[in-house]
């Protein structure tokens, strides 16, 4: 008499949504809402209770990493933070060396808290420092200044495991020698960590109203295409290569939990506008934080949206994040999720391999470094 073993569930990455900010960034498109008190004791009974509803349709899994993003979730007590971390383990159970990231801002007044986080459980912090030069920080609605940021970079690497900030380049009038000089001085700090972004206009901020009216001018192309290769050729030669895009890490530190979504595996989204993605099935949580309380109330989550996906959708979900990564997307995956349907202009990737621009590794389909400034290109290529 034989038994067999059945395979381990898929682990699972549990994102947390803090709606709330002190004040809206002109570049922020984000779900985040400024308010003068929160009623913090309702708005944890609220995430657990919106937890407990993911938990019950997700059982048997293990999470392997936790984000609390927002807004700006450093905001939250460090209690309440305990609480969503107890509760997640007791509905999931954590695998061995779970990653629980924060997103906080580098201000002293957040940084008091860190030590209180870390003893809650967090072991990694994302900074939204975003520069490092005053003017700048002013610039993009930052309310702190860069002694304060880097006092606050000090204290969260002290008080956690892993550390990583953000940094917003391609300003306005930002010639490359300052980025380059900024990026350099980031590097300096020690992080194993950054993400580096864009300066994008995006519809809905105040800076999408100032670049409208002809007030707010960012880089042009070959200038944002000067300052991105310039970027990567910097973080390469510091030991922290791209592994994403606009994320660069030393090896082994790469931010599991965002590597869950660009490998397009499974995660639970709680809070106001979270999304998920378990099992073939989008959710979305309601955005606006009065709504998302009240849908709760009534109905123990917060869910506006839950959506089973075609299979053509999963797959090209899966091709376009992928492709984001160095590491590249397997395509016989890709393939799977599509059930039949092709999926790939194969005729095209064999072009633009001619190009330099991707290459096939096996089933793996990666783009080139120098594909990468060409990416949003490939992409419309490649994926039918």
């Amino acid at each position: 008499m034989s038994s067999a073993i059945s395979p381990s569930p898929a682990p699972l990455a549990l994102y947390v949504h803090w709606p709330f900010c002190v004040s809206k960034c002109p570049y922020c498109d984000f779900n985040s809402h400024v308010r003068e008190s929160v009623d913090q004791a309702v708005w944890a009974d609220a995430m657990l209770a919106d937890l407990a509803h993911e938990a019950a349709i997700l059982p048997g899994r293990r999470l392997t990493s936790i984000f609390f993003g927002g807004g700006t979730p450093s905001l939250m007590p460090p209690a309440t933070v305990a609480a969503i971390l107890n509760a997640a383990e007791r509905h999931w159970g954590f695998a061995e060396g779970i990653e629980v990231t924060l997103e906080a801002n580098p201000s002293s007044v957040e940084a008091a808290r860190f030590a209180d986080l870390a003893a809650a459980g967090v072991n990694r912090a994302s900074l939204g420092v975003q520069a490092l030069d005053d003017e700048a920080l002013r610039f993009l609605g930052r309310a702190h200044g860069v002694d304060e940021a880097l006092r606050a970079l000090q204290t969260a690497q002290e008080q956690f495991g892993r550390v990583s900030f953000d940094l917003i380049y391609a300003r306005p009038g930002q010639p490359l020698p300052e980025w380059e000089a900024e990026l350099t001085r980031a590097i300096g700090y020690g992080t194993e960590h950054l993400s580096l972004y864009q300066l994008t206009i995006e519809p809905g901020t105040r800076f999408h109203t100032e670049a409208a009216a002809g007030r707010l001018v960012i880089p042009d192309g070959d200038a944002a295409a000067d300052l991105f290769e310039t970027t990567r050729a910097i973080t390469a030669a510091a030991g922290l290569p791209a592994y994403e895009t606009s994320n660069h890490a030393r090896v082994g530190a790469e931010s599991r939990h965002n590597l869950t979504y660009w490998r397009y595996g499974d995660y639970a989204g709680i809070g106001p506008g979270a999304h998920g993605r378990r099992e073939g099935v989008a959710t979305a949580r309601r955005k606006k934080p009065e709504n998302w309380i009240g849908a709760v109330d009534r109905n123990g989550h917060g869910i506006e949206l839950e959506e089973t996906l075609p299979p053509a959708t999963r797959a090209t979900e899966a091709l376009v994040m992928g492709l984001r990564l160095a590491e590249g997307v397997d395509l016989s995956r890709v393939a799977a999720l599509a059930e039949g349907r092709e999926m790939v202009n194969h005729a095209a990737v064999t072009t633009l391999a001619r190009q330099g621009l991707v290459r096939l590794d096996g089933e793996r389909l990666i783009v080139t470094e120098a594909g990468a400034l060409l990416l949003d290109a490939i992409l419309r290529e490649v994926v039918l």
